[in-house]
């Protein structure tokens, strides 16, 4: 098949094979795979997927594949997941629920040549299961998480985790609610020495472009809403209780708005995402990993989709963790791989309608 002449590929990377990642996979399968205005591929173990098939009591064949041309010889459908196989063959003796560098090393490896295969322009979009990052440090990889390896491989220094509800969700307005992360992956005393105006700057453009996509791709013409989040107690209440605000956020604020981008702050987050939730705001820009995290999460932790903002490439992820207390179980549930699909599905829709190179 000619590759111009394919559906948009969807490509699935398996996680931690110690994790729920292949469970959800297989939980989720027919329901994903049941538009077929998509092809669908998984790299990952075949007898770890084909475990999780049985523990999950799902009528799916799991189908290792040769290469990718093979995924697409045929139309999809519900009951074959096709796989790619890649990583240590050995992964699926790694022990569930625990951490292992032969976790780590095949949950790397998935992921490698899933970014190998979307900057080949073989699949459209990568949507990731967990992986744990204890294990791909011990597998000797140096990468707090996904989104740090996905930045380097695509050679990026401006990039975001947002953790994003779409609309639909009863969250937010007709866009639904995003938050960015300005620091991540390190300790909170880390990351407090490391803010920067500029770090809250890239992260403003970057909730805008997203926010602004969003928006276009409904037909709405309005300009996106951000709001940054205060790093303080009560935004630091003029001086008493820490400078930040009036020091390093308020001057990124003031660039943003000199750019152009509807930004307003900085508001203490005791209330801010209260306001966000009501739709006075469509992207919320937090100052730390937890202070985005938490309030995203107990909004919906299901309904939350992760996405990489500022990569080459369209990634979409879960918004939840491994899960080794329930690995092997079959209670995983699969909802926010749902989510994250259909985000995936509109970032692929709307670059196609930038510069389409797909068509059928």
């Amino acid at each position: 098949m000619n590759m111009s002449d394919r559906k948009p590929v969807m490509g699935f990377t398996m996680g931690d094979p110690a994790g729920i990642g292949p469970e959800i996979l297989a939980a989720g399968w027919p329901a994903l795979t049941s538009d077929k205005s998509h092809q669908y591929v998984v790299f990952g173990d075949v007898e770890c997927l084909r475990r999780a098939v049985i523990c999950t009591a799902k009528n799916v064949i799991v189908q290792p594949i040769e290469s990718l041309l093979d995924a697409f010889a045929e139309p999809s459908t519900e009951m074959v997941m096709r796989v790619l196989p890649c990583g240590p063959p050995q992964a699926a003796l790694a022990p569930l629920g625990q951490v292992s560098a032969l976790a780590g090393e095949a949950a790397f490896a998935y992921l490698q040549a899933a970014i190998t295969a979307a900057q080949n322009g073989t699949i459209d979009a990568i949507v990731t299961a967990p992986l744990n990052k204890e294990s791909i440090r011990m597998a000797g990889k140096q990468f707090p998480g996904h989104t740090e390896i996905l930045a380097e491989r695509c050679g990026v220094e401006e990039f975001a985790m947002m953790l994003y509800i779409p609309e639909g969700q009863d969250v937010g307005g007709d866009m639904g609610t995003g938050v960015v992360h300005t620091t991540l992956h390190q300790s909170l005393r880390q990351a407090l020495d490391e803010l920067s105006s500029e770090q809250i700057l890239s992260k403003c453009k970057l909730a805008h472009q997203f926010a602004n996509a969003c928006l276009q791709n409904q037909g709405l013409t309005r300009a996106p809403r951000i709001a940054v989040a205060a790093l303080n107690p009560h935004a630091g209440e003029n001086g008493l209780f820490g400078d930040e605000e009036t020091r390093i956020i308020a001057p990124a604020i003031a660039q943003a708005r000199q750019l152009g981008i509807d930004c307003h702050g900085p508001f203490s987050c005791d209330t801010l995402m209260g306001r966000a939730v009501a739709g006075e705001f469509d992207m919320v820009v937090a100052m730390y990993h937890d202070q985005g995290h938490i309030a995203l999460k107990l909004l919906g932790m299901h309904k939350a989709v992760n996405v990489t903002l500022g990569l080459p490439i369209i990634r979409t992820s879960v918004a939840h963790g491994t899960a080794f207390e329930i690995a092997g179980t079959g209670q995983a549930d699969p909802t926010s791989l749902f989510r994250a699909i259909e985000v995936a599905k509109r970032l692929v829709n709307q670059s196609l309608k930038k510069n389409p190179v797909v068509s059928g």
